[in-house]
């Protein structure tokens, strides 16, 4: 097994401004792993195809960079929903049908993983509480970043010090839609009309899932900034699940984007 650099993640600046040196995080890149081939870099996706003995290091990779053993990583096994699991001090290394969770134990790690979805870390340093979650556009669209802030506040985070950041995923550039998707969203709220725009294909356009996501955030009373990175535009950085689409490769890797609060 190849073994490669360490696992270096983009970090937020809101979210690192507002830790008060009291929480970690990162948005953990293709960098730093031992997987090979199509997965080649840190893929982290237990439902990928890749070899687990690879996946399982990339994994301990990233706890480690938290200076905590592996099985203090806590993902769930995501579905696109609006749910949102709370992991408490017992952690048992299940993984639980959601797409988002928050907790409040010290030295625990909770991450969501992408390959084009939005992954989005959040934080309230003040009291302690942190929130992971998966949002594609249907998870953006049904609530579940609105459900991770109601989980925080019934875990004892105050809205208003919640800090929420939008990592890499994939940009308006990259996502072409279908006139049945633009109906979904126009026919939820008109004013969404305003996330597309007309593509060279009729009837086609470009979706803003970014955007959406930083609105529904901010809508949902916390401060909130993107990272500004494309998954599909690159290859060497991210994995991208439209970009092997587009290749017609069999399978593709997940990075993972995770936060932990320090322990005492």
């Amino acid at each position: 097994m190849q073994d490669h650099a360490f696992p270096k993640p983009l970090t937020s600046p809101l979210l690192a401004e507002a830790s008060e040196n009291r929480i970690e995080h990162g948005f953990f890149t293709r960098q730093g792993g031992v997987s090979e081939g199509l997965y080649r870099g840190l893929n982290v996706g237990l439902g990928s195809n890749d070899e687990r003995d690879r996946v399982l290091e990339n994994r301990a990779r990233v706890s480690r960079w938290f200076g905590l053993q592996p099985e203090r990583l806590a993902t769930v096994h995501q579905v696109h929903s609006p749910d949102v699991v709370t992991v408490s001090a017992d952690y048992d290394g299940a993984r639980p049908q959601a797409d988002a969770m928050v907790t409040a134990v010290p030295g625990l790690v909770i991450g969501v993983l992408s390959a084009d979805c939005g992954p989005i870390l959040f934080a309230d340093p003040h009291n302690g509480v942190i929130g992971a979650a998966h949002a594609g556009w249907k998870g953006a669209l049904t609530g579940v970043l609105e459900n991770t802030v109601e989980a925080m506040v019934a875990l004892g985070a105050d809205r208003q010090h919640i800090v929420a950041c939008l990592g890499p995923s994939i940009s308006k550039a990259a996502y072409e839609v279908g006139p049945e998707f633009i109906e979904r969203f126009v026919g939820h709220d008109p004013a969404y009309g305003v996330f597309f725009t007309p593509s060279p294909k009729s009837g086609h356009a470009m979706f803003d899932l970014p955007a959406l996501t930083l609105k529904r955030l901010t809508d949902a009373g916390v401060r909130a900034e993107s990272l500004d990175l494309c998954t599909y535009a690159d290859p060497q950085t991210f994995y991208s699940y439209r970009r092997t689409t587009h290749a017609g490769e069999p399978d593709y890797g997940r990075q993972i984007s995770a936060i932990a609060i320090k322990e005492n």
